[in-house]
């Protein structure tokens, strides 16, 4: 079957799916959830060992290290990923729950409801784990979803699909197998049987995505994260926050790229963060303002005051998280006013900006967009609304 032919089928069925899967109680989704969080345990072996074959492939294709790290399903990111599906069932339901009601003098009664999107088109690249977070928060939010991963991720991805696929049959969850970009095209172009395409990679992927979608796209570019560090600062918690937001996992979009310092505390903490730098095996670098490394690099910048911190974050970040180590409460409460970003933190690691730290279970992804979601996207963010409408013989005058 042609690459069109394959989507537009596998997106129909998606749509008779949804329409079901809409009419799910909250019981029952959530018992299919628990019976796809032990289907994975029991298919544990079958898992690794193709994450292990992925691996060996990816390593001889040369990967990079941050990509090989996202490919990697450790057993205790193998664990975190079922308990993270457990987690969703234990979470509130937001289908069918009532933002808002108005009675009108006109005697209309106006309820404004959550109700799922309807389809969902997820395009991710290298880490497994996407799969199952996606199918999760999917299923709990009575959405259809198809899926397709990178090629480096194929044998993890058909290992899990077919360990979901014996605990929940049916078209609710669906791997595309096809790897051409043309898979891809075909689904943000699906006008009328895809309600919204979410990309999970970098860049060029999503600009990619963008370019070719007709269909509504929840995304962000990339990750520029900034640091400032103010002249009112604990300097040891700002290199702990420094530390962890660069070194913990700098392959992922929530580290630092960018460190700013307070120019007055140049002197006295810069020696501090080139010692740092030279203890983790940090590259420093300078006049690279945003640039995302995704490695144990980090653009480093002085700034006249916090100020200038922000007018720099907001010229320069891609609007993801940002960060503010002060103990000025009014520079920080101005910080938290001022910066355009869909996160901003005061004495807090950038690495916080996560579904699963939010309390939202497990995330589909962190928008930086302004319309409908912004910064980590769980349930209630897979949800759209709709207006109803009641009653007794009413009519306009």
């Amino acid at each position: 079957m042609e690459t069109a032919a394959y989507i537009r089928d596998m997106a129909t069925r998606a749509r008779s799916a949804a329409a079901e899967l809409a009419k799910m109680t909250t019981d029952e989704k959530n018992a299919a959830l628990l019976a796809i969080a032990d289907a994975l345990e029991a298919h544990r072996g079958e898992i690794a060992a193709a994450n292990a074959a992925d691996v060996a492939r990816a390593k001889e294709n040369g990967i990079s290290p941050s990509m090989l790290d996202r490919l990697t399903l450790t057993p205790a990111r193998f664990d975190a990923m079922v308990a993270g599906v457990r987690h969703v069932a234990s979470l509130p339901d937001p289908v069918g729950e009532t933002i808002w009601t108005r009675e009108r003098p006109s005697g209309i009664k106006i309820r404004k409801v959550r109700v799922p999107f309807g389809v969902i088109a997820v395009v991710f690249e290298s880490r497994p784990n996407v799969f199952v977070d996606t199918a999760a928060l999917c299923l709990k939010t009575g959405n259809a979803v198809i899926l397709r991963g990178g090629k480096e991720a194929i044998e993890s991805n058909k290992a899990l699909a077919a360990a979901v696929h014996s605990a929940m049959k049916g078209d609710t969850i669906q791997l595309v197998e096809i790897l051409d970009h043309a898979a891809v095209t075909e689904l943000v172009r699906a006008v009328g049987l895809v309600d919204v395409a979410i990309p999970r990679g970098g860049e060029r992927l999503i600009r990619a995505m963008c370019e070719a979608a007709l269909v509504p796209v929840l995304k962000h570019y990339k990750g520029v994260c900034h640091i400032y560090v103010d002249d009112r600062a604990d300097l040891a918690m700002a290199l702990a926050i420094l530390d962890n937001a660069k070194t913990q996992r700098p392959g992922v979009c929530n580290a630092a790229e960018c460190l700013l310092v307070h120019e007055k505390l140049a002197p006295v903490f810069m020696p501090m963060v080139e010692a740092w730098a030279k203890d983790k095996g940090v590259t420093l670098h300078e006049n690279e303002a945003g640039t995302e490394y995704l490695s144990l690099d980090i653009n480093v910048a002085k700034v006249a005051d916090y100020r200038a911190a922000i007018d720099f974050i907001n010229k320069n970040s891609s609007h993801h998280s940002e960060c503010i180590v002060t103990n000025d409460e009014r520079r920080a409460a101005e910080f938290l006013r001022d910066v355009d970003s869909a996160a901003v933190y005061h004495n807090v690691s950038t690495r916080f900006t996560d579904g699963g730290e939010f309390g939202m279970g497990a995330e589909i992804g962190i928008s930086t967009d302004k319309l409908h979601a912004r910064g980590p996207m769980g349930l209630e963010e897979l949800t759209t609304y709709k207006y109803t409408i009641t009653g007794d013989g009413v009519v306009r005058k």
